[in-house]
């Protein structure tokens, strides 16, 4: 099997796309899915900011799999302008809107916050009102133009999967010599 790198290009107009719940759905490419949203911190909440990161590595060191219904490849935030914006990148595999709905739900059964609450827009009611949640996402939102995967169309559960079987014919191996 040969895994050849691909990149696709994504359209800048959108009414030509599937429309979801929500609006457009952007096409799945070699990175799968995924969106970057940027906005404004609430002035005095940068540091706040950061402690919720913290809290959510603490949180994923003592269960691994807390954010494993939001089928996640990668997730970067990035605070910039002297700590008054904020970037969140995340590459998923799943569609836009099924992400955003997994990720209200997984935050509220988890009796959890959102980073996002430190945003300027961010909606008060976001655990109840889905919509609201999802238009600052999509207002927030900056589509990339081309994306690029090393590994194209791979899930995250296929990737791991296969880096378990390398490890049991590895260790099968090993037994064997």
């Amino acid at each position: 099997m040969e895994i050849k790198p691909q990149a696709v290009v994504i359209p800048k107009e959108t009414e030509h796309l599937e429309q979801g719940k929500y609006g457009p759905i952007f096409p799945r490419t070699p990175a799968c899915y995924g969106f970057t949203i940027i906005a404004n911190v609430k002035p005095g909440r940068a540091d706040a900011m950061r402690e919720y990161g913290h809290a959510l590595a603490e949180a994923l060191e003592r269960d691994p799999y807390l954010l494993a219904p939001l089928k996640l490849h990668y997730l970067r935030w990035v605070l910039f302008d002297d700590d008054t914006r904020f970037m969140y990148q995340g590459i998923f595999d799943t569609d836009f809107d099924k992400y955003t709905e997994d990720a209200i739900a997984l935050f509220s059964k988890a009796g959890v916050s959102t980073a996002f609450e430190n945003l300027e827009g961010f909606p008060e009611d976001w655990r109840t009102n889905p919509e609201a949640f999802v238009r600052f996402v999509r207002e927030h939102h900056c589509p990339s133009f081309i994306e690029y995967g090393e590994y194209p169309y791979f899930t995250a559960d296929e990737i791991k999967k296969a880096l378990r079987i390398k490890s049991a014919l590895s260790e099968m191996l090993d037994q064997l010599q």
